[in-house]
């Protein structure tokens, strides 16, 4: 029963995880968005987790049928598990980057906003991105195929690969990104206090905005806003589906040492599958959590993508 479940459920975040962030990509990539830092992050955020769900789910939903190459054959578990891990840091810290950027952009000093720009958050990517390739590289030592006694099959072959690769996943990949994200968070929320106190206090000086048109100047805020609410719901959803991960990783490790019968190993093994799968379903989700937060920002964007699709097609036809 718990096996049917696993299959249909991983089935399903597949489609409607890989449907949304391919749509992800193509709305935050139009022009009204894609010069927007934070936009850009979320962008490049969800070809992360396209790759995530491809290098992780693909897999899973084919072991259910027949033999799945990456627990047989070596190479094919250090890559997968390599990708997986890579891909699944460098979302994470997309969103994390996106939280920074929100922050330096609802400060009061100056210099700090003008840090917020699209060459700033694209440098941050690629260091982002570097980092977590060489950060995971361990992998390919680490992994191997065949293993037996161990939540898959495809597992770390020691001890010290065992608590190495799961804490490095559970401190870099999941805790530090989360605190990060809270923290600055928390900053914005109090920066955006301060700017409305100071907005409306008659003694203070108002924030100089001579440059901009009155219109233009509310459609970038309209925007920011919006992507600000975008981000604090993403970031409480991936809280939410990674946490039960990371808690079940550092439970391992401490019981490493501790005679489990195998009745108990069955049921850590179960709780360990199915924290894998929320993890999949943070990967999928944000499409549908900017569809329901983002406001008319993200859904008049993606309606503009439709009509755009709709007369592409029609003029192919004619």
């Amino acid at each position: 029963m718990l096996t049917n479940i696993n299959c249909y459920f991983s089935i399903l975040i597949f489609v409607f995880g890989t449907v949304g962030n391919i749509l992800n990509i193509l709305v935050l990539s139009q022009r009204s968005l894609r010069s927007n830092p934070c936009a850009w992050l979320f962008a490049i955020s969800s070809l992360a987790n396209f790759i995530a769900l491809l290098s992780g789910l693909t897999t899973r939903m084919v072991s259910y049928w027949t033999i799945d190459l990456t627990d047989t054959v070596s190479w094919l578990c250090k890559l997968r598990v390599f990708t997986l891990y890579t891909s699944r840091t460098i979302a994470s810290w997309l969103i994390t980057l996106a939280s920074i950027d929100r922050w330096l952009l609802s400060c009061l000093d100056a210099h700090r906003r003008q840090m917020s720009t699209l060459k700033n958050v694209q440098q941050g990517t690629i260091v982002v991105t570097l980092m977590s390739m060489i950060l995971y590289s361990p992998i390919f030592y680490c992994y191997e195929a065949n293993l037996l006694n161990t939540p898959l099959r495809c597992y770390s072959k020691t001890i010290p690969c065992r608590i190495f690769s799961d804490q490095v996943y559970t401190c870099v990949t999941i805790l530090l990104p989360l605190c990060l994200m809270f923290l600055f968070g928390i900053k914005t929320l109090t920066n955006v206090r301060k700017i409305k106190y100071r907005i409306q206090s008659p003694l203070l000086p108002r924030m100089s905005t001579i440059s901009m048109k009155s219109e233009q100047r509310q459609r970038f805020r309209l925007i920011d806003r919006h992507l600000f609410i975008m981000l604090l719901v993403q970031i409480s959803f991936h809280a939410l589906f990674t946490l039960p991960q990371a808690v079940q990783q550092i439970y391992s490790t401490i019981t490493r040492h501790t005679y489990k019968t195998e009745h108990r190993l069955a049921i850590e093994n179960s709780i360990y599958s199915f924290g894998i799968l929320l993890t999949y379903l943070a990967n999928g989700m944000p499409f549908y959590i900017y569809t329901l937060s983002g406001g008319c920002l993200f859904r008049q964007a993606f309606f503009l993508l439709v009509t755009r699709i709709k007369q592409t097609i029609r003029c192919q036809q004619k």
